[in-house]
C-alpha cells in the first residue's frame, strides 16, 4: 500500500500563474478547515498539518495568515466540499475532491473535463468503494514496534505500518487522523512529517496505455486547472516513460 500513496500526480508550480493556483487552493482549504475546526493550529491538528504542508510547498506566510484571519471573521464565503467520481481515460477510476461556493458551476466544470476526454462521470459511490480513505503519516525512523505500540495505546485503528530505508509510514482510517497524529506527537515529540494528510488510496491499479496516456494527462491537467478542484485521486498505472 505504501508505494501507492504517492501515485497522485502533483502539478509542479513552474509559472507565476501555476503558483497563484496553488496558493489559492491552499488558501481556500485553510479557510474552510479553520472555519470549521477552529483557527488555533495547536487545537486544530488538521489545520496544523495543512499549514505545515503549505509551507513545504512554499506558500507565503501572508497567504496562510490571510486565510486564517478571514476564518476568524463572521460571514465570509460559504465553501462546501463536493466529491465527484467516475472513469477516466483507459477506464481508470477517478475521485475528484472540490471546495465550492457554487455546486452547480463546479459540477458542470468537472463534468466538462470528463466529457471532453471521453471519460464517464458517475454518481457518488461509483468508484470510491474501490479506494481506502486513509490518514497517512510518514517520518524518519526505524522503530516500527515503538510506533505501533504508541498508536495502539491511543486506541488508533492502525490499518498498516511500514518501515523502509529509515522512514516509517503509518496508515489509519481517515476518521482517526487527529487521534493518530496526537498519539505520534505525544510519544515522539515534534516530528518532521514527510507525509501528513488524508488520501484515497486505490485497492487495485488499472494500466493506462497507448493513446489513452496522452488523454489521461490532458484529463488530469484540465481538472487541476479548475479553481474549485482541490485533489484528484486515481488508480491509473502509467508506462515508465509517461
Amino acid at each position: 500500500m505504501g508505494r501507492a500513496f504517492q501515485n497522485r500526480k502533483e502539478s509542479m508550480a513552474k509559472t507565476a500563474d501555476a503558483k497563484t493556483k496553488v496558493y489559492s487552493k491552499y488558501g481556500r482549504e485553510i479557510y474552510v478547515c479553520a472555519k470549521s475546526g477552529g483557527t488555533d493550529p495547536s487545537g486544530n491538528l488538521t489545520l496544523r498539518g495543512l499549514i505545515d504542508k503549505a509551507k513545504k510547498d512554499q506558500v507565503p506566510s501572508h497567504v496562510i495568515d490571510k486565510a486564517i484571519d478571514k476564518a476568524k471573521g463572521s460571514g465570509g464565503e460559504d465553501f462546501s466540499p463536493a466529491r465527484y467520481e467516475g472513469f477516466g481515460p483507459g477506464n481508470c477510476m477517478v475521485i475528484v475532491e472540490c471546495l465550492t461556493d457554487n455546486p452547480n458551476r463546479t459540477f458542470g466544470d468537472v463534468r466538462g473535463c470528463f466529457t471532453k476526454t471521453k471519460s464517464k462521470i458517475g454518481t457518488q459511490g461509483t468508484v470510491s468503494h474501490m479506494f481506502d480513505h486513509c490518514a497517512i503519516f510518514a517520518f524518519a525512523g526505524d522503530d516500527e514496534e515503538a510506533v505501533l505500540e504508541a498508536l495502539m495505546e491511543a486506541d488508533v485503528d492502525v490499518t498498516d505500518i511500514e518501515s523502509e530505508e529509515g522512514r516509517i509510514t503509518v496508515f489509519a482510517p481517515h476518521t482517526d487522523y487527529a487521534k493518530a497524529k496526537q498519539a505520534l506527537l505525544d510519544a515522539f515529540g515534534e516530528l518532521e512529517f514527510e507525509a501528513d494528510e488524508i488520501q484515497f488510496l486505490p485497492q487495485t491499479h488499472t494500466p493506462v496505455e497507448g493513446d489513452d496516456v496522452a488523454m489521461f494527462e490532458k484529463f488530469i491537467d484540465m481538472l487541476n486547472d479548475l479553481d474549485d478542484v482541490q485533489n484528484v485521486y486515481h488508480n491509473a498505472e502509467l508506462p515508465e516513460s509517461a
